[in-house]
């Protein structure tokens, strides 16, 4: 009998990534404290939380017991300041204008959990963004009030319109931009027996 998947998360963007793996899974949103502890560097807080997510809704959803649960986090860092999602139009500018010219760092946890197994397999996802250096504030603007990218971490969403800011890109896996690295999340699931190209219809 396959074990139920479930989704860590209420992000449609992580949902219709899952979705176009063809794997049949639940979501459901873990309620935990996101703030980084003093001196954690934005890869161990990606990690930490993206396990703490997953470990939070096997103790939080009913029938989760045996299931294997994927926790994810994400954070953009530009000047060595780790930035969050903008949540105001005014934060989500001033983010974009900082960006200006510059590459920005996107560190993405994962984490699987095996609530059967009490055992997590985790790993961060770098991913990395050279903004365009002629970028204006009247662009900027105008793609903010366009895609409103208030609860994206970088204010800005990749699979849309936010490639108009960019010059180049870099990393094993451009999903990582939307916040589920794809490509290591089925690594991860083979790991543990689940692979979409070998189960039968």
């Amino acid at each position: 009998m396959a074990r139920k998947l479930i989704l860590g998360s209420s992000s449609p963007y992580r949902r219709e990534l899952m979705e176009r793996l063809h794997l049949d899974f639940e979501t459901f949103k873990p309620e935990i404290d996101e703030q980084a502890l003093p001196d954690e560097t934005p890869q161990a807080l990606v990690k930490r939380l993206a396990e703490e997510k997953a470990i939070k809704v096997a103790g939080s959803m009913p029938n989760a017991q045996d299931a294997l649960i994927i926790g994810s986090d994400q954070v953009a860092v530009c000047h060595d300041e780790i930035l969050g999602k903008p949540h105001t139009q005014d934060r989500a500018v001033e983010q974009l204008m900082s960006f200006v010219g510059q590459r920005v760092t996107f560190y993405t946890g994962l984490s699987l959990y095996d609530a059967r197994e009490g055992k997590s397999q985790t790993v961060c996802e770098p991913f990395y963004v050279t903004f365009r250096s002629d970028i204006s504030e009247a662009e900027i603007r105008r793609y903010v009030a366009l895609e409103q990218p208030l609860n994206c971490a970088g204010s800005f969403k990749s699979e849309g319109l936010g490639t108009a800011l960019f010059a180049e890109l870099s990393g094993k896996d451009p999903n990582s931009l939307i916040g589920l690295p794809t490509i290591t999340l089925l690594e991860l699931l083979r790991n543990v027996g689940v692979n979409p190209l070998a189960q039968q219809d």
